[in-house]
């Protein structure tokens, strides 16, 4: 038999077994999901909803298809947008009996075919991926002469392929941007001249990125007719999820695989109102005008929803409810097939650090009452709104995970921030603090030297995003120094560089089993038993930059989509003022008029929740107001976030066991292995070092080691002593490596475009 060109024996040979048990597929399908299981033939439209087993409906259709005799299985393709999607979709079609059904992103599906077409359709070998486009757009800002800082440049990258997938030129790019009514982070035509230099420097080096897998796929596809009836003659069969947020380019390359004329078996599934990803160059009109397209397609929704209480599901409703537009016009009525949960429940607050506070609180009620950290969830609409809720849980021991973003005092621009705080600390008589009347003023001047102003910039990306973690770091400083005064203590910078390196060490939390913090676009395609929707006021939800009706409700959608991650548990939550004894000058946001208790379309105040300082605030507050650490051995005040866990400065002797150093280190091997998880999780090596030098012999003394809170003191309290004792907890012998960090984005889609192992490819 002849092998294809993806590696498969030849799809027109005869299928090696006969159709067995193919009506067991169908079995517990409701039947909106059996319409769409046995509609194997033509264009089939599924219109999904939040939780009504889209996934199941078409891995179904598939395995039906296949199992029937219907569809071979080397002539399927499932394309969707995330590996993690297309495993899923790969694992629940093993488990369906249809092996060899391929489920792969666009762009793998892309590069396996251009790896294989290329050297016929063009000669020679195809040109290396480019991992990461940062470096090569940083080189083409210089070469056309201009100043980009490091912040900026995610900005360009992100408007040079949102133009790629859009399928505009560099000198068409400021037209197609006014036509948009996007925001550019700086002027269009330099952003036109970065993304000429970009290309031309792709072109140099000779190398291609991920946008020009899919344009350089569509190209030979369009232009070599005996290489797209090769391909469609291979593919009968194709399966498009999340079809909402497919862009122009990935169109342009689905109507090459499928002929255009909707001859081959296509089949598409979305929901017009969980579109969140416009930015990108996303549209729902392709989902939305596919009946006129195909006016003989099959259409069916699914609207019972398995995911949510009615409660819930009655909240997303309404809020589609107020929708406008296009979308809107599509909405789907969800109904649940749940028992009766809580209601949706509506807290306001009086600032930011109260909220995030109160929310701590309720989750660890409620991972009292059995609900596991990993089935909980706080969403945030920016990244920026992390760090509150980072150290609010680890104030009461709370283990986390944070989804889709760094941690807080991981981010380029706090770290560089630290730096310079540290430097004006230890300096006398800066010049940039010494005139400055309060310590909130004297952060202000230290970060007003790399471009913090008291203004945020306009639009939103990366330089929004920075500027909102140093204004985090501003607002930090205001709290310090009103907890130190209520405290009757002095708040000077040095001692405010100290409260930064303490929570950034407080920060290690384990990343198996935790609660989740995401912002709502992470959280998409999640879900968990309780949500925590935090910071619902105008100006952050819709976003301040949101200007057009059409931007607006892509911020509904992003509620909803939030709503929607909830399975019984939900509660809604803002505060009235940024910092203690703010101005409260902030509502709630207008998507929840008409909604929430006591609200109209006034947007007049919720009587529900309690609101209001909670007991608790001031213990967390009076906690952050720790004083400086001194070093035990000469006594000077210690700044560095290293020497401070260790209590002594670098230069210090030490008096570490080196014998203890080495078995904690083997022992946390072990215990990184059996989580899964990098070493660092368990203990840094800060900590390590800190134990082997500072010997404890009791948990009172080991929990006074910075880096081991309450939850790590609990889990690891007592196989850590047995250890210093000289006991081994358990067996310790040679180990696996530690496991490598986590790939890069860039990275993480090689992997997945090349992955073998767990493909029914192999």
């Amino acid at each position: 038999m002849q092998e294809d060109l993806l590696g498969f024996d030849d799809p027109h040979a005869q299928y090696g077994h006969a159709p067995v048990g193919a009506d067991a597929v169908l079995a517990g399908l409701d039947p909106e999901q059996r319409a769409v299981a046995t509609a194997l033939h033509g264009p089939v439209c599924v219109l999904a909803g939040a939780g009504t087993g889209k996934t199941r409906a078409i891995t179904h259709r598939i395995a039906y298809g296949v199992r029937s005799g219907v569809y071979h299985p080397a002539q399927v393709l499932a394309v969707t947008f995330t590996a993690r999607a297309a495993g899923e979709m790969r694992g629940r079609l093993r488990q369906l009996g249809a092996d060899g059904v391929q489920a792969r992103t666009f762009h793998s599906a892309a590069l396996r075919q251009l790896q294989y077409f290329w050297p016929r359709a063009v000669g020679g070998e195809l040109p290396r991926l480019l991992e990461r486009k940062v470096q090569l757009v940083a080189e083409a800002a210089g070469r056309s002469g201009l100043r980009v800082q490091r912040t900026e440049l995610r900005d360009l990258t992100a408007e040079i392929e949102w133009a790629k997938v859009t399928q505009v030129v560099a000198d068409d790019y400021p037209a197609a941007l006014a036509k948009s009514g996007r925001e550019a982070p700086r002027d269009p035509a330099e952003i036109a001249r970065v993304y000429a230099a970009y290309e031309a420097a792709k072109q140099q080096r000779n190398v291609i990125d991920f946008e020009d897998v899919l344009l350089l796929t569509s190209a030979i596809l369009e232009e070599r007719p005996e290489i797209a009836e090769r391909v469609r003659s291979q593919y009968r069969h194709f399966t498009v999820d999340e079809y909402q947020d497919v862009s122009p380019l990935q169109q342009r390359l689905l109507e090459q695989w499928t002929g255009g004329d909707g001859g081959a078996s296509l089949c598409v599934v979305g929901d017009a109102s969980q579109t969140i990803y416009s930015f990108t160059g996303a549209t729902p009109d392709h989902l939305l005008n596919f009946r006129h397209r195909h006016p003989e397609a099959t259409v069916v929704k699914l609207v019972r929803d398995y995911r949510s209480t009615p409660q819930v599901v009655h909240l997303a409703n309404g809020l589609l409810s107020q929708a406008r537009g296009q979308a809107a016009q599509h909405r789907l009525e969800l109904v649940s097939q749940r028992e009766a949960g809580p209601e949706p429940v509506y807290r306001e607050y009086p600032d930011e650090p109260t909220e995030a506070e109160s929310t701590a609180r309720l989750i660890r009620d409620l991972l009292g009452t059995g609900v596991r950290a990993s089935e909980v969830a706080v969403l945030f609409r920016t990244n920026s709104q992390s760090e509150v809720y980072e150290q609010a849980l680890a104030d009461l021991g709370i283990a986390y995970q944070l989804k889709g973003a760094e941690r807080f005092f991981e981010r380029p621009e706090v770290r560089e921030a630290g730096v310079l705080l540290k430097g004006a600390a230890r300096a006398a008589d800066d010049p940039l603090t010494s005139g400055a009347p309060d310590l909130a003023a004297q952060v202000r001047a230290v970060l007003a030297t790399r471009g913090f102003a008291p203004t945020p910039p306009a639009g939103s990306g990366a330089v929004r995003e920075r500027w909102e973690s140093l204004n985090a770091l501003v607002r930090l400083a205001e709290e310090f120094e009103a907890a130190r005064t209520a405290a009757g203590e002095s708040a000077d910078l040095a001692a405010y560089v100290a409260e930064l390196d303490a929570r950034a060490a407080a920060q290690h939390a384990p990343a198996v089993e935790g609660v989740t913090l995401a912002s709502l676009h992470a959280a998409k395609g999640l879900e968990w038993d309780a949500v925590f929707l935090v910071g619902l006021s105008e100006g952050t939800l819709p976003i301040i930059y949101a200007k057009t009706d059409e931007q607006v409700e892509e911020e509904r959608r992003l509620l909803y989509v939030g709503v929607t991650r909830a399975r019984r548990f939900l509660t809604l939550s803002w505060s009235l003022s940024r910092s203690p004894g703010g101005r409260a000058s902030r509502k709630p946001t207008r998507f929840l008029d008409g909604l929430r208790p006591g609200s109209g379309s006034s947007g007049a105040r919720t009587r529900g929740g309690r609101g209001g300082v909670e007991p608790g605030a001031e213990r967390s507050a009076a906690r952050r107001a720790r004083g400086p650490v001194k070093c035990r051995v000469c006594e000077r005040t210690l700044t560095d976030a290293v020497e401070r866990k260790l209590r002594r400065c670098e230069g210090c002797p030490s008096t570490m066991d080196e014998a203890l150093y080495e078995r904690l280190r083997e022992w946390r091997s072990v215990k990184a292995k059996e989580q899964g998880a990098p070493a660092y999780v368990v203990f840094t090596d800060a900590t390590l070092t800190a134990i082997a030098e500072d010997v404890p012999g009791s948990l009172a003394e080991l929990s006074r080691i910075s880096g081991v809170g309450a939850m790590k003191l609990d889990k690891y309290g007592s196989d850590v002593l047995l250890l210093c004792a000289g006991e081994s907890p358990e067996p310790v012998g040679e180990t696996d490596r530690e496991p490598e960090p986590a790939p890069s984005e860039g990275e993480a889609e090689i992997q997945a475009e090349n992955e073998a192992e767990n493909s029914p490819e192999k």
